[in-house]
């Protein structure tokens, strides 16, 4: 699997705009473990592991942000804000042209980024083992990475292949 990004290298910064307008960079996130997550309201598979998503994060308190990502070009700030307050989500940011998602090589939402708290890319991919055949995670591919970068380790894997819905880049 080829990624636009290599691991172990610089991930590339970005700014982005959230629901009410703010601006938000990654840089932000220094010192701090950094999850971007390519994020979509209609999509089935965000839907599953928001939540997870959210309590995963509050456990590693001021240690993780969670960064997610709306780059879907069908999808309206109404449907964002909407869904992301159903699902209590506190931030989302807009990538309206894709440009993030494109620097990012995203092609699914879900999928994530996890970059250390020197800004270095260390994982890539799902956020657990589910796929369309196996319907039950065994692995949770986000928390394993988290955790060995909290603990001083790599992560073990550093990548894996994402499932879920694609990122629409053009209305048909």
């Amino acid at each position: 699997m080829d990624t636009m990004i290599p691991l172990g290298q610089p991930a590339p910064g970005f700014t982005l705009p959230d629901l009410a307008g703010h601006a938000h960079s990654l840089a932000e996130a220094r010192g701090r473990i950094a999850i971007v997550n390519f994020w979509s309201a209609e999509c089935g598979w965000c839907e599953r592991t928001d939540a997870q998503l959210l309590a995963l994060t509050q456990t590693w308190g001021d240690a993780a942000t969670l960064l997610p990502i709306a780059s879907n070009l069908n999808e309206g700030p109404a449907l964002l804000a909407r869904v992301a307050g159903q699902r209590g989500l506190p931030l989302v940011l807009i990538d309206a042209e894709h440009q993030v998602a494109n620097l990012y090589g995203a092609l699914t939402t879900p999928q994530l980024f996890v970059i250390d708290q020197d800004g270095i890319l260390r994982y890539q991919g799902a956020f657990d083992d589910v796929t369309f055949r196996q319907r039950r995670p065994t692995q949770n591919y986000l928390q394993m990475a988290v955790e060995a970068l909290l603990a001083g380790r790599q992560p073990d894997p550093v990548q894996t292949l994402s499932q879920g819905c694609s990122i629409v880049r053009y209305m048909p």
